[in-house]
């Protein structure tokens, strides 16, 4: 079985969502975006580890943005035929075998008093009030914080490790485990005699004993010792820690990356053990697993979390490292709109997916930093790229501070990337050549870039009035002309739309990056840098090798930029700024 979609209304900063989950699933979102609250929507009727005070509703459990007394979370399973889960909520389980549970909070107006109740049923439509959760034993969440307290859990895990596998013995195992341990037991119970006999420990024992003599007369009769307590074999055997062992030496671990992976292994464990004798149904919960890792780390982690656990897992995460080990069908990404928490697409969603399936063998050409920023800069190629990320610093835009990442469709197309960034509902800017091109079979020729991204107004943006009136008017000339050196009124009707195009957030240039930067105020520049050359070979020289004549270029005079700042050719990246500090604004 698996939890297959979460509805929330009126919690926290969750106004009315449905999220989509998928077997394994990733949460994706800025900090204080409600990761956690999510988590907690669902821990509040399957965490086991939460008691009843716990789970009683507060003050700030309550909608944050409007005045609401009520809130509510409903939990929908689907392939619920586990006989565990069957036998407990027998009658609550519909035909096709699906379930709810759910969770809802009252608040009294005036009197500040809050009450909730529970329920379960076949389907949102059929459910009835339940006194407890008295189905956690078979159907639960178990939760590890982002907090984790390693040494502490794993000493807990340890034992619990330990118990499953004793349970999991064969009766050759068993037979010979109380040999060993009758012949471990006499030997713990020999070192308990000797201990006290060393000199160090009774010199310390008769010490102690003298100083207490001398603080209270009413304990004369007792005196102190050192227990060894090894021969309480269960203890001894419990007490064992975990070191690595290198060279035949152990040593105790003491890296928090390393306890961390140790955490999660122990989770692993005893998760791959329980399966064999399934009493329950867990959903794992973990949140920001990659804490102390380096990346190459998390993306293994990630990959093994998948792998082994069994069942369900729901990871939150800040890492495209871990990100990057997920199909984007399987990501959650909440995001802040109108001063709420969203989220993409439901949830996990096949909108996703079926963007993705364009990709073909390259579904990881996406840069897993993408899925986290607030906006992305769509650009052609590595000389755009070098040029746009040099251009931002130069000119007071950190890209990193506004959550800006640039990304090159590299000979993709601009289409997929768009389709992708708005089911996951991540802004975007796009920046083109002006590429005009020979149609095929005819001595004719096109505005291509222009063109194409009519073709996104189109299909990704609503209709507007006064666009279709510029486009009726102009869209005939963008082709049928006879070389590529228009006539002017073609070219005056491409630069009317053109200009229309950027209230839609997507640029084209006048030729291409280079002819905009040797017409630009850095000429002077190019010809200083091109000093062997006459300045009608200069461009020929640039567009011949873009990339290396870009991050040549870049490397010796990128301090001159900053005298494009307010010009055409920056307009991109002032429009991503636009977007962040808007959303910053409205957030606020």
């Amino acid at each position: 079985m698996n939890l297959s979609k979460v509805k929330i209304k009126g919690f926290r900063n969750f106004k009315n969502i449905t999220v989509n989950v998928n077997p394994k699933t990733l949460v994706i979102g800025a900090n204080d975006i409600g990761k956690t609250n999510l988590i907690w929507a669902i821990r509040l009727l399957l965490d086991r580890s939460l008691n009843d005070f716990q789970i009683e509703p507060k003050d700030s459990d309550f909608y944050a943005f409007e005045e609401t007394n009520s809130f509510s979370i409903k939990l929908f399973f689907e392939n619920v035929v586990e006989d565990c889960v069957v036998s407990k909520l027998k009658g609550r389980i519909s035909n096709d075998d699906k379930l709810v549970l759910a969770y809802e909070a009252y608040r009294d107006k005036s009197s500040g008093v809050k009450t909730f109740k529970l329920f379960a049923g076949q389907s949102k439509g059929e459910l009835e009030e339940i006194d407890d959760r008295f189905y956690r034993k078979v159907l639960n969440l178990k939760y590890i914080s982002s907090r984790r307290d390693f040494n502490s859990f794993i000493n807990r895990e340890k034992r619990n490790l330990f118990e499953i596998a004793k349970d999991n013995r064969s009766d050759d195992e068993l037979k010979k485990d109380e040999e060993l341990y009758s012949e471990i037991k006499c030997d713990l119970e020999s070192i308990d005699s000797k201990i006290p006999k060393l000199n160090f420990i009774s010199e310390a024992t008769v010490t102690i004993n003298e100083e207490l003599k001398k603080l209270s007369l009413h304990h004369a009769k007792e005196k102190v010792v050192f227990d060894t307590s090894t021969s309480n074999i269960d203890s001894f055997i419990n007490s064992v820690s975990i070191a690595t062992n290198n060279n035949e030496e152990n040593v105790v671990i003491g890296g928090d990356g390393r306890l961390n992976q140790i955490y999660l292994a122990l989770w692993a464990s005893k998760n791959e053990l329980s399966k064999e004798n399934l009493k329950e149904v867990s959903i794992v919960c973990i949140e920001e697993p990659e804490a102390h890792l380096h990346p190459h780390q998390q993306r293994k982690l990630a990959e093994y979390l998948n792998s082994r656990i069994f069942g369900q897992v729901i990871l939150t995460s800040h890492s495209p490292q871990i990100a990057s080990e997920y199909n984007p069908n399987s990501i959650i990404r909440l995001f802040s709109k109108d001063k709420q928490t969203k989220v993409a697409s439901n949830g996990c969603s096949r909108i996703i997916d079926d963007a993705f399936e364009d990709f073909g063998y390259r579904l990881s050409i996406i840069p897993a930093e993408a899925f986290f920023s607030d906006v992305v800069l769509l650009i052609e190629g590595p000389s755009e790229d070098l040029f746009y990320k040099t251009l931002s610093r130069q000119i007071g835009i950190d890209l990193d501070r506004l959550n800006i990442s640039v990304l090159m469709v590299d000979g993709i197309g601009f289409s997929t990337y768009i389709q992708i960034l708005n089911a996951m509902e991540i802004d975007w800017v796009l920046r083109t050549d002006n590429d005009i091109i020979k149609i095929p079979k005819k001595e004719e020729y096109r505005f291509a870039g222009v063109q194409r991204c009519i073709n996104f107004y189109r299909k990704y943006f609503n209709s507007n009035q006064e666009t279709e009136e510029i486009l009726n008017k102009n869209e005939a000339l963008l082709k049928g002309f006879k070389s590529q050196n228009p006539p002017e009124v073609n070219r005056k009707g491409s630069e009317k739309l053109i200009a229309d195009l950027e209230e839609y957030n997507m640029f084209i240039s006048t030729v291409d990056l280079e002819n905009d930067i040797f017409n630009s105020e850095l000429k002077q520049d190019l010809i200083d840098y091109f000093e062997d050359l006459e300045v009608d070979d200069i461009l020929p020289a640039m567009q011949k090798r873009k990339a290396s004549f870009m991050y040549s270029f870049l490397k010796s005079r990128k301090d001159k930029l900053g005298i494009l700042k307010g010009k055409d050719i920056a307009k991109p990246l002032v429009a991503c700024q636009k977007i962040v500090l808007k959303k910053t604004y409205e957030t606020d």
